[in-house]
Parts: C-alpha cells; structure tokens; sequence
C-alpha cells in the first residue's frame, strides 16, 4: 500500500489540463478534402487507403500513427495502452556524478538512464526534457537546475524525474506531471509518494516472455491499408512551435534532409543543451519519410528515432542501418563510422562521397520549398482571418510530404509494371524531381527500394 504522508499537494500525476486536452476535430469538409488528395494515388490490387486527419491528442487512434487515423473494422479493437514500465528520479553527486536516487520497480534495468536522462552539459541550463531509447523501451525525462547554499551541492541540486514505456507514442501525457515532480524533488529531496501512486497505476502488464516492443500498430493488423513506413504519434506539448520552428530553423535544407530520410541513411544531429527541442527535430526528420503506398518500404530498413544518445550508445548505433538521432556530446562528430549525415546547427553535412552531391539543392527542390511555404501562408491566413481551427502546420506538413512521397513511388510502381520498365525525364518532372540534379538520387532510391526500372536520362555531364 502506498503511504501518503509525504505527497506534495497539489501534484495530481493527471497533468494534462482541461484545456489542452480538449479535442480538435475536422468538420466533414475538412476530412473531405484530404481524403481526395491522398485518394488520388490507386494502391495495389485496388484497395484503397482510408486516410484522415485526426488532430485529438486526448483519444488514442484505432492505430497511433501521428496524425492520421486508419480505418478498418479489423483493427478496432487494437488501442494502444498506458504501458509505463519503470519511474526514476535521477541526481547529479558532486563525488559521483549522475546517479539513479530511486525507481520503481527496485529491480528495473536502468544502467545508463542516469546519462540519457540528464544530458551532457545540462549544468548550464536551468531546465529541459529528454526523449531517449533504453534497449526495447524509450523514456522521457523532466530535468531541473535549482541553485542551493550548499558546499556539499556546490551551490546547485540537479535532477531528473523519468519514466520508461515500450512505445514513445504516449509519452507526452506525462510531460508536466514529470516538470512538477522534478521541481517537487528539489525542493523536498525523498519524498517519492506521488511517484508511487503514479507506478501502482499506470505500470505494464506486458506479455511473459515477450520484450514489450510497441512501437505502432501491429503491421499485420493493417493488412494491405498502410504499411510500417509511417511512424506513431508524439503530440508534442507546445503544439503552435515543433513543425514551424523545423521549416524556419532549417529553411531549404529540410529537402536536403528529405532526400536523406527517403534513403533511410543514419542521421546525427548535433546541438548543446537544451536537448528537448532538438529531440522534436529527430520527430519531425522521421515525418519526412511518410509513405501510405501498400507494401511500398517493406524490404528497406525501419527508419528508427532513437532521440537523444550518448557515448554509452555507441556499441548500440554500430548495428544500427537507419535512424535519427541527436546529441549534445561533439566527439560524435568524430565517429564517422556511426553515422552518414551530420547535422551541426543549421550545417548539413555527409563524410560519404557518394552523398555529397545530395547536399546541393536544384530548381526542383526549392520549387517544392515554395509551394510548401505557400502552403503554410494559406493556411496560416485561414486560421487567422477565418476563425479555421480544424487544420494545424503538423497535418500540412506530414500530408505535404506523405504526398510527395506517393507521388514518387506510385510513378515508380507504375513504370515497373509496365511493358517498358524505363523512366524517362517525363516521369522524373511528374514526380516533381529535377532530371538531371536528382539522377543520383534516384539510382540510389530504385537500388535501396528493389524497384527494377530502366533510367533512361541524358546526362550532360557524361558524352
């Protein structure tokens, strides 16, 4: 039984407030239109896609996936559930350096939490919070800085408060009951029984034998409406910032990261604290390879977030084939053989050759730049001249991408099915790519993708 004699008033662990939670759903004409634009591409075998925004954060999804929801009387009674396998307090010892202070259950696995979730260089700042991966599950951490009169503290206490679940997709319900917990541990060091409370109910029952991996949606679920190339919902907790700060923080580039993420290279991107909106950055790169083409990505390697890493991740990230990643640690950079596209600040670069000419942008690329911002000003001046609620900058930008995506591969399809399997520089404009300055894309797309097609474009570089 827990004891209640230390809880901190005033610290429900149910720390979305009314407000946020309220939902926001798309009035009929809404869901109409995006389910005309992405109904536009046919799938295989005829069946079609039922896709539509959903932009509830309170509700989970028939099938979490960020956004979206799909529907299909096979998988209605799959819902993803609080599944929190561990909570932790962490501490920074002046003669220890980080450690784990307490957790729920005792005899949990943390090693190597008490880094992830106080990231290096964190005594600089006052506060953060971390999205990682610990082995199958991930973790979110609230961070705080408080200064104190202490010799022993050398003038400042700094903790974490986590929580570790088998899929990161719900992690953000809990974002200010941990920013209310670390403040609580600081101010009142050992008392754990919010903490407690919380544990007993929101803990897993996760299947025996099984290593509890929820990441989405089972595939099989699915069958041939969506495949595993989608990636599961993160709300993010200040829902006006994640994807606007990502188009203006990156500006053209982000189809330089397009291109990479299609090609599901390994991705690092470099910062120094505070760590949490970088991890946001990690999200939104995930939402550039969105594809809802059936059995389109099967064979090519999962395009995994792993969120913020440290040293101690490196004999993890030597087997990884594809992710994205971010640290605040710069020998990183140094480690070529983790990575294939370094990401410093609003500097993009690759140590490979044979991705560097990527890096340079075509007419192609910023045309698709253009019509993206343009995107963005309508309906930026929809919500504020006509009162529009019913769409946000995070469904523009996944549909804007998940769009040109299928344009592609359902171009690619077709030319592969037909009786002359050979692209032509027709096909490469329709699919919105530049003939010449996105050839050596293209060839490393249709190698990775298996799709056996013939390209047939003059090169003028080549007699």
């Amino acid at each position: 039984m827990v004891e209640q004699s230390d809880r901190a008033p005033l610290l429900d662990w149910e720390e979305v407030p009314p407000a946020e939670l309220a939902p926001t759903v798309p009035s009929p004409e809404t869901e109409d239109s995006v389910q005309s634009g992405l109904s536009s591409y046919p799938n295989e075998g005829g069946v079609r896609a039922d896709i539509s925004l959903n932009t509830s954060p309170a509700r989970p999804n028939n099938c979490a996936f960020h956004g979206l929801s799909v529907r299909d009387r096979r998988i209605t009674g799959w819902e993803e559930k609080d599944q929190i396998v561990a909570v932790f307090v962490v501490t920074f010892d002046t003669r220890s350096g980080n450690m784990i202070e307490w957790c729920l259950p005792q005899d949990v696995n943390l090693e190597g939490v008490e880094f992830k979730s106080m990231a290096s260089g964190s005594h600089r700042i006052s506060s953060d919070f971390i999205y990682f991966r610990k082995g199958c599950y991930f973790g979110l951490a609230c961070f705080a800085n408080m200064p104190v009169e202490s010799e022993l503290e050398r003038g400042a206490r700094m903790k974490s408060v986590g929580i570790l679940s088998p899929s990161y997709t719900l992690l953000y319900r809990y974002m200010h009951f941990l920013e209310n917990q670390v403040q609580h541990q600081l101010q009142c060091p050992g008392q754990y029984s919010p903490l407690e409370a919380f544990y007993e109910d929101k803990k897993a029952v996760l299947p025996s034998g099984g290593n509890g991996l929820v990441t989405a949606c089972p595939t099989s679920a699915l069958g041939p409406i969506v495949n595993r190339c989608m990636h599961p919902e993160m709300k993010i907790t200040h829902p006006a910032g994640c994807m606007s700060q990502f188009i203006r923080f990156f500006g053209e580039q982000i189809m330089v990261l397009w291109k990479f993420a299609l090609l599901r290279k390994r991705i690092l991107i470099f910062s120094p604290p505070p760590v949490g909106v970088v991890c946001y950055r990690v999200y939104c790169c995930c939402c550039l390879a969105n594809v809802s083409i059936p059995g389109m990505g099967v064979s090519v390697p999962e395009f995994r977030p792993f969120f913020y890493i440290n040293v101690a991740d490196i004999a993890a990230l030597e087997t990884e084939l594809s992710y994205v990643a971010c640290t605040t640690e710069k020998i990183f950079e140094e480690k070529k053989e983790l990575y294939d596209v370094y990401i410093d600040n609003q500097n993009v670069k690759t140590h490979r050759e044979s991705l560097q000419p990527l890096l340079r942008l075509n007419s192609a690329d910023r045309e698709k730049y253009r019509k993206l911002c343009e995107q963005r000003q309508l309906l930026l001046y929809s919500q504020e001249v006509d009162g529009d609620c019913t769409s946000n900058e995070e469904d523009l930008f996944i549909l804007f991408f998940m769009e040109q995506n299928n344009r592609i591969f359902q171009t690619l399809s077709e030319v592969a099915g037909s009786a002359d399997p050979t692209l032509t520089a027709e096909h490469v404009r329709a699919m919105g790519l530049d003939p010449q300055g996105d050839r050596g894309f293209l060839v490393d797309l249709l190698e990775i993708y298996g799709i056996d097609v013939m390209l047939f474009i003059d090169n003028p570089c080549c007699p």
